[in-house]
C-alpha cells in the first residue's frame, strides 16, 4: 500500500474526523485500483472492541482491519459505552460492510437465584458480563444516558485500583497518575470508558520506560514481582523487535495482578433487571455472554478458573426468567462439548445464538476458523438475522425481531430468523 501509510496511520488518530478521512481516502484507493480488494471470505464477527473501551483499533480502523480479513460483516462490542458506534457505522457505509451496534456491560445478579455464584465475572462472584446487541440507531443517546452515572462511579474505583497498582510497584519506583498516564491513552473525553486493561497498559508502558524490553524486565518480573511467565510469553518478552511489546505485557499483567489490585464492583454495575428492562425500551437485544470454564483463552490473559458449567441447566432457568432474548458465546475459546452444550440448551430454551471473536489485542485474529465447521452454520444465518432486527428496529421499534406483535406473528424462533436475515441481507 505504498503512498497510504499516512492514512494508515492516520484511522487511529485522536480526531474523529481524520479518522474518516483517513478511511474514505483508503477506499477512494481501492476503487481506483491502487489498494488491492481483499478477498472476500464471508466471515462474521458481532464483538468488535474499539478504542472507546480498550482495544489497538478505533471504530474505523476495526472496519479497515475487518474488511482486509475478509469479513462479511462487523459488529462493535464495548465496554459500559457506545459512543464509538456512529462511527463505526458512518465506516462500516464507507466500505460497504454491514454492520451491527452493541454494549457491553457488567451487571448485578445478587437478587437472582445464582447471586451468590461465580458466574462468568473471573474477578466478582454475583456480577456477570451481558451484551445488548442490534441497538436501533435512533436509541444510541439513551443508552449514553443510561450508562453515563455508572462511568462515573466506574471511574471512581479505577482511581482506587491505581492507588494499589502504586502500593505495590511504587518501592521500585513506578507510579502511576490517574489523569496524566491513564486518561489520555483512553476515549474517555469522547465519551469512552475506562478498564482495568487501561491501568495495566499504562503500568506497562511505565515498566518499559524503567527496565526496557528484554531480560532486565524479565528478571523483575520473575524475581521481584515472583510472576510466573508461560514459555510464548516468555519468547515475546525476551524479543526486543517486538512490535505488540506492551500489548503482550499488559496480558500477562492481567492474568496475574488484577486479583491484587481489583475493588470490587457494586454501585457501577446496574442490576440485571434494569439493563433488560432498558434493553426492552430501547428495542435491543439482550444476551447473556457464556463464558465456560477456562483453560488458555483466546485473549492470552484469563487464568485456568471454573465458571457457569456445574450450574448450566439453573443459569438459563434463571436467563429465561429474567426475560434475556439471546445466548452470545464465542467458538474458540470454548471445547465442543461445551459449545454444543450451550447450543442444545439455547435451542431448549428458545433462546437467540449470537457468536462474536472477542478482539481487543492485535495478535488476535478477526476470523474465527471455528465457524467452518458445519455445526455453526446457524451464526451465520443469526448475524444476519441481527442485522435485518436492526434495520428494521431502527426505523421502527416496534418492528424489531422480539416485540410483542414480531413474536405474535412468527412464533417460531428459527422461522424469525429467517424473515430478519432476509432483511439483513437485502438491505446491506
Amino acid at each position: 500500500m505504498i503512498g497510504y501509510g499516512d492514512s494508515i496511520k492516520g484511522l487511529n488518530d485522536a480526531s474523529r474526523d481524520i479518522r474518516i478521512s483517513s478511511l474514505k481516502r483508503l477506499k477512494e484507493g481501492m476503487d481506483q485500483g491502487k489498494i488491492p480488494y481483499p478477498k472476500g471470505m464471508g466471515y462474521i464477527n458481532n464483538h468488535i472492541h474499539t478504542t472507546y473501551s480498550f482495544s489497538p483499533y478505533s471504530p474505523s480502523k476495526a472496519i479497515w482491519m475487518a474488511v482486509n480479513a475478509g469479513l462479511a460483516t462487523a459488529g462493535i462490542m464495548d465496554h459500559d459505552t457506545i459512543s464509538g458506534a456512529e462511527e463505526f457505522i458512518e465506516a462500516g457505509r464507507i466500505m460497504g460492510m454491514a454492520t451491527t451496534i452493541g454494549i457491553e456491560c457488567r451487571v448485578d445478579f445478587s437478587k437472582t437465584p445464582i447471586g451468590g455464584r461465580r458466574i462468568n465475572n473471573p474477578d466478582q462472584d454475583g456480577i456477570a458480563y451481558i451484551a445488548l446487541h442490534g441497538i436501533p440507531h435512533t436509541q444510541i443517546q439513551k443508552v449514553k444516558d443510561f450508562f453515563a452515572p455508572y462511568t462515573v462511579e466506574r471511574n471512581r474505583r479505577n482511581r482506587g485500583m491505581t492507588q494499589n497498582i502504586n502500593r505495590i510497584f511504587k518501592p521500585f519506583g513506578i507510579e502511576l497518575d490517574f489523569f496524566r498516564d491513564i486518561v489520555p491513552i483512553s476515549q474517555h473525553r469522547d465519551g469512552g470508558s475506562i478498564t482495568e486493561r487501561h491501568l495495566l497498559f499504562a503500568l506497562s508502558k511505565k515498566l518499559v520506560q524503567a527496565f526496557g524490553k528484554g531480560q532486565g524486565l524479565v528478571d523483575f518480573l520473575i524475581h521481584k514481582m515472583d510472576i510466573e511467565i508461560k514459555p510464548s510469553t516468555l519468547e515475546h518478552l525476551l524479543d526486543k523487535d517486538n512490535v505488540f511489546y506492551e500489548y503482550d505485557l499488559l496480558g500477562l499483567l492481567k492474568s496475574d495482578l488484577v486479583e491484587k489490585i481489583y475493588i470490587d464492583a457494586t454501585d457501577e454495575c446496574p442490576d440485571v433487571r434494569e439493563v433488560i428492562s432498558l434493553s426492552r425500551n430501547i428495542g435491543a437485544i439482550s444476551a447473556y455472554a457464556y463464558l465456560g470454564d477456562v483453560g488458555d483463552s483466546v485473549t492470552g490473559d484469563k487464568r485456568t478458573q471454573k465458571f457457569e458449567d456445574d450450574y448450566l441447566v439453573l443459569l438459563f432457568e434463571v436467563i429465561k426468567d429474567l426475560g434475556f432474548d439471546a445466548v452470545t458465546y464465542m467458538p474458540t475459546r470454548n471445547t465442543m462439548e461445551q459449545l454444543i452444550s450451550i447450543k442444545d440448551l439455547c435451542l431448549e430454551y428458545d433462546l437467540f445464538e449470537i457468536s462474536g471473536e472477542d478482539i481487543n489485542s492485535p495478535r488476535q485474529s478477526f476470523v474465527c476458523k471455528a465457524l467452518d465447521n458445519p455445526i455453526f452454520e446457524n451464526l451465520f444465518d443469526s448475524t444476519w438475522a441481527l442485522i435485518g432486527h436492526e434495520i428494521a428496529a431502527t426505523g421502527d421499534l416496534s418492528s424489531g425481531m422480539f416485540t410483542r406483535d414480531t413474536i405474535r406473528k412468527y412464533p417460531n424462533l428459527q422461522e424469525r430468523i429467517a424473515v430478519y436475515k432476509k432483511i439483513g441481507m437485502e438491505g446491506r
